[in-house]
């Protein structure tokens, strides 16, 4: 689809070139019957060069593209009109191009907001004092599962998490009806001494339509946003404390990938047996448990948390459970790249998201 729509934009711009070499009696064009005068023949001139700008800024993978796409079909129509007779099917490319523009200026607005809230959530990050190193001594704090945990996967030594940054490529079910599974792309930031992170998301829900979502958890309270195509808003949930819990359950859910957070001072322990413990954490106001499930050599298994899946008023909480399929060593610290998210629903387990991840960055 992405190829027959620049193929459109490449050719609707080259049209345009006509008017300006007959107004400037640069070729014979006989498609052409009306007289075009030297002013006109620029403004086709304009046109063209903004489209094919238009062409190499989505190439460049420039998300401002839809600007002079945008100022493009403004002139274009308008230059239609005076050469109506000749010109008018080029309305059907420009109504065409508009929407994939309306399209591409929803990314560019959605990926504004998000580089707005990457900024805000970057703020809360202590730069001066981020180079703590994790000793024998406080991993001793913990029950002993986590620390045999905590010491596996090599804290020790190392120095404390404090950012993360990392992308995915997933595979989800939005529905447990749905038969096929749909293509994800993710990239996540996450703050460890104040805890808070942001997920974006891009879905490819069918060869026509994909799917942008956010999550963010600053402050201790979630935002959440999901739209269709980068444009129509299909979810927009803020600060509702049913979700605001539940996103604080998913960033201990989410530890395995910064471990040295179960250090933290809002994060508190309760040993199960000897192989589980439930790590409670409380911040600003909210508190959320999860609990962990360790293999005999020590090893994270699974973590599970009984976590609110909607936000509606008559939302129960619901077992949620991360899964660890496969781990990775990354800067000398053990950390999950594939994990299966699944919900335990009445009619039973709801595998939603498969995780692969990569190009992990700590600090």
């Amino acid at each position: 689809m992405k190829g027959i729509f620049l193929f459109l934009i490449f050719i609707h711009g080259l049209i345009h070139l006509m008017g300006f070499l007959k107004a400037f009696r640069m070729a014979e064009l006989n498609q052409l019957t009306i007289q075009i005068s030297k002013p006109i023949g620029l403004l086709w001139l304009i046109t063209a060069i903004l489209f094919l700008l238009a062409l190499f800024s989505i190439l460049l993978n420039q998300d401002w593209w839809w600007m002079p796409g945008l100022l493009a079909i403004i002139i274009s129509q308008f230059l239609i009109f005076l050469t109506w007779q000749d010109a008018k099917f080029g309305t059907i490319a420009n109504v065409i191009i508009l929407a994939g523009v309306l399209i591409g200026y929803g990314g560019w607005s959605f990926n504004l907001q998000t580089n707005n809230d990457f900024q805000m959530l970057q703020s809360k990050v202590n730069r001066v004092d981020n180079k703590q190193v994790i000793t024998e001594e406080m991993v001793e704090v913990v029950p002993l599962p986590v620390q045999k945990w905590l010491k596996n996967v090599g804290v020790v030594g190392k120095e404390k998490i404090n950012t993360v940054s990392l992308k995915q490529k997933g595979l989800m079910k939005l529905k447990p009806s749905q038969e096929k599974w749909t293509t994800a792309e993710a990239e996540q930031y996450i703050t460890v001494e104040e805890p808070g992170f942001i997920w974006n998301v891009n879905m490819r829900v069918n060869p026509f339509m994909h799917v942008v979502g956010r999550d963010l958890y600053i402050d201790g309270k979630s935002d959440m946003t999901i739209k269709l195509a980068s444009l129509i808003s299909v979810a927009n949930v803020s600060d509702n404390w049913k979700a605001n819990e539940s996103t604080l359950q998913r960033y201990l859910l989410e530890m395995p990938w910064y471990p040295s957070a179960a250090l933290s001072s809002y994060i508190t322990w309760k040993s199960i047996d000897q192989y589980s413990a439930k790590a409670t954490m409380t911040h600003q106001g909210v508190t959320g448990s999860a609990t962990f499930y360790f293999k005999e050599n020590g090893d994270l298994e699974k973590i599970t948390a009984l976590r609110f899946k909607d936000t509606d008023e008559n939302a129960e909480r619901l077992e949620c459970i991360g899964e660890i399929i496969e781990q990775t060593v990354v800067d000398g610290i053990t950390i999950p790249i594939k994990l299966n998210v699944s919900w335990m629903l009445e009619e039973g387990k709801y595998t939603w998201y498969k995780i692969d991840v990569f190009d992990v960055k700590f600090n």
